[in-house]
């Protein structure tokens, strides 16, 4: 199995550790995320060609602050410091790192004094960055040049060629640093001389020489939601052992308009698999009845769906592992610096299966982010209708009828789902917008239609752009597109009366309103 050059991050605990990874992978290398007390032996076990030392909300100079083992520098290979981790390494080195009298939040420009690797090729006079930090450093660790300034005069940009070791001060993974993608590029392949070669292709060839290895002779049970996770997964699985693979598609009822079917068409009709459709609806539903709590509208689906998955699997004797379509994401949140988050909501995607049904677990998705996952998909010959899906939550519509929970309210909020989905295909909004659903509240409003006054449903639309969910910003919905949504849904669902649109982000807000 082909071993690919990898890059190692180690994690102090940014909140853009991960679109470090993003943009890393994008330039074809692949990437891995660890804590940063991974241990200097751990870390020479995965055999990097190059580490990442990420920012981080800890001052450098307080007592209990992240360090840096010393024996990882010995490693042998290019180190780069992104903020946090330029002052860790500069501190680690003997340099000084001291609080800044005056603190750089926020757009900043370069002043730069040599322009050869790390910041060769910028092509501009001014070169824009991101700063976020409340200390600086000082002065630069024996061996250390300075390669830029801020227009404020804050070291920026640090190099000791001799060891290959860099640091700068802003982050050149986000949008904000328009130019650093060609800064990181230029510390992968000139100067850790990365060749590129983590490909999607090459993840699917290698991934389905896994499977295989895992899994041998035996079957592979998959839950199917008709999501893009879920369906990648599959598909990998089915490329690596065929028929030896079956797959279970629960429908809770809670589904949008056509979903359902959908599945069935693609995956049982069109892809031939072995495909087991089982209609639990009437049974979520009936469990569901006038439950209001959203908490409790979650148990109770992650209790039903684990009761229903166990009866088909029990048909199915000679299943020896389970197919679960977890993410990198998934992965290292259970690693994360921060330590433990508070709990919001139990999580979306119900259906953790209990142990006692003795199954192996299989994770072909474990080493990718979502839109990575996208891009296997379309690898595999997927449906660009399923891999584009927008994300959806498990306990589905259940959380978008705020309040109690009726086979009436699920459909008046199915139908008007519909109808927000359609005109944002129309208009062309699909893929620019990460989430856009309908909301049914639990108000009522006066109303007058024709000649009659009315007091019926209040109805939210929820449009929201965002790269991976943990922050989202609210779509800026065209005022034409908004009017024909609201036109529409009011003339042909029957029970609203009045549409509002939501302009909260995220944060404050989360995505979905339970």
């Amino acid at each position: 199995m082909a071993q690919h050059q990898t890059v190692l991050v180690l994690d102090y605990g940014s909140q853009f550790t991960q679109l470090i990874a993003r943009r890393v992978r994008e330039l074809n290398v692949y990437c891995e995320i660890v804590r940063f007390d991974h241990g200097a032996q751990a870390v020479r076990e995965r055999q990097p060609a190059a580490i990442i030392l990420s920012g981080g909300p800890a001052s450098v100079t307080a007592a209990d602050a992240p360090d840096l083992d010393p024996a990882i520098l010995e490693a042998g290979v290019p180190i780069l410091g992104i903020c946090y981790g330029l002052q860790v390494l500069t501190r680690t080195l003997g340099g000084t790192v001291a609080p800044s009298a005056l603190r750089e939040y926020g757009k900043a420009y370069l002043k730069i004094e040599d322009d050869g690797d790390l910041l060769g090729h910028l092509d501009e006079a001014r070169v824009q960055v991101w700063m976020s930090h409340g200390d600086h450093v000082a002065a630069p660790a024996p061996g250390f040049k300075v390669l830029a300034r801020s227009e404020d005069g804050v070291v920026a940009a640090v190099a000791d060629r001799a060891r290959r070791f860099y640091g700068v001060q802003f982050h050149p993974e986000v949008a904000h640093t328009p130019r650093g993608t060609r800064m990181l590029r230029n510390f992968l392949f000139e100067i850790a001389g990365f060749t590129g070669d983590w490909t999607p292709a090459s993840f699917v060839d290698e991934a389905v020489e896994r499977i295989r290895a895992q899994v041998g002779d035996a079957r592979v049970v998959c839950g199917l939601s008709g999501g893009v996770d879920s369906a990648v997964a599959a598909a990998l699985i089915h490329k690596a052992i065929g028929d030896r693979m079956t797959c279970v598609f629960v429908d809770n009822g809670l589904l949008r308009a056509g979903e359902a079917e959908q599945v069935v068409e693609v995956f049982g009709e069109r892809f031939h698999w072995d495909l087991r459709h089982v209609d639990a609806s009437e049974r979520f539903l009936s469990e569901l009845d006038g439950v209001s709590d959203p908490e409790t509208k979650r148990k109770i689906i992650g209790r039903v769906f684990v009761e229903v998955f166990e009866e088909v699997a029990a048909t199915i004797p000679d299943a020896t592992f389970l197919a679960q379509g977890t993410l990198y994401p998934d992965v290292i949140e259970s690693e994360s610096v921060r330590g433990p988050a508070a709990v919001i909501k139990s999580h979306h995607n119900v259906g953790g299966l209990p142990e006692k049904m003795n199954l192996k677990v299989v994770e072909p998705l474990r080493e990718l982010f979502k839109d990575e996952v996208r891009v296997a998909g379309l690898e595999l010959g997927l449906p660009e209708a399923i891999v584009w899906r927008q994300p959806f939550p498990g306990p589905g519509l259940a959380i978008r009828v705020i309040g109690e929970l009726s086979a009436e309210r699920l459909q008046v909020l199915r139908n008007a789902d519909l109808i927000v989905r359609e005109e944002m295909r129309t208009a062309g909004l699909e893929r620019a917008i990460w989430q856009g659903f309908a909301v049914l509240l639990p108000v009522r409003s006066v109303g007058v239609m024709g000649d009659d006054r009315t007091y019926e449903d209040v109805l939210a639309i929820r449009c929201v752009a965002s790269l991976d969910g943990m922050t989202a910003d609210w779509y800026p919905m065209p005022h034409e597109v908004l009017g024909r949504m609201s036109t529409r849904i009011i003339n042909e669902v029957a029970g609203v009366n009045r549409v509002v649109y939501d302009i909260s982000s995220k944060p404050p807000a989360t995505i979905e309103w339970e």
